[in-house]
């Protein structure tokens, strides 16, 4: 059975992982009016919505260095509103307008399960029974019983949103799913680069 990561809104577990995850999109949006994204020169601030204060500074150092790599200024949200003040939008607005975000990514955890796939054993005899040279050794050593067993995946789902604080609109969107994450850094790098491809894809940047 795989060892696994268990990424939750108020508690995030690193275990270690056997397999590489994978993160694919169930769904993806933008704005039909959105034009380019120029990330040079710019200050991008990453939100990682938890309520687990922690988990969101992690998350958000890993999301701000992946969108530094990207051109932009990366900054966390949580060197900008500390976790007593996250909640007051007023002050949130004044504090991102006082220091010049162009952007925002946000992401959040919508989804956390268990996915289990029984693979079934598989049994057969017959003529070969008959001789042991030319009949059973060699169709028994090809056909030596595998019991059937359990695998269990732990799948992970994020939305992302990007706006454009300057026009205070959203520009895209995506939920998407990983699979068997092994720790946050390595969850962020591998969602940013799927981001920047469908983004690319879409248009957004180039």
């Amino acid at each position: 059975m795989k060892r696994k990561i268990v990424l939750r809104a108020t508690a995030l577990v690193i275990l270690a992982s056997l397999a590489c995850s994978t993160t694919e999109f169930v769904s993806t949006w933008r704005s039909p009016t959105a034009q380019p994204l120029r990330l040079a020169g710019t200050k991008v601030v990453a939100v990682f919505m938890s309520k687990n204060e922690s988990v969101r500074r992690h998350a958000e150092d890993a999301m701000a260095r992946e969108i530094s790599k990207r051109g932009a200024q990366g900054v966390p949200s949580y060197t900008v509103i500390d976790e007593r003040l996250i909640r007051d939008e007023k002050f949130a607005r004044s504090a991102f307008e006082r220091l010049g975000f162009a952007g925002s990514v946000v992401m959040r955890v919508v989804g956390n399960q268990t996915q289990v796939t029984y693979t079934p054993s598989y049994w057969t005899a017959y003529p070969y029974y008959g001789h042991f040279w030319g009949g059973y050794w060699g169709w028994g050593w090809g056909s030596v019983y595998a019991p059937g067993y359990l695998a269990t995946d732990q799948v992970v789902s994020v939305e992302t949103l990007i706006y454009s604080l300057r026009q205070d609109q959203l520009v895209w969107a995506g939920v998407s799913r990983t699979i068997d994450p092994s720790n946050v850094d390595s969850f962020i790098e591998e969602l940013a680069g799927a981001i920047t491809d469908q983004m690319k894809s879409d248009g957004l940047l180039s």
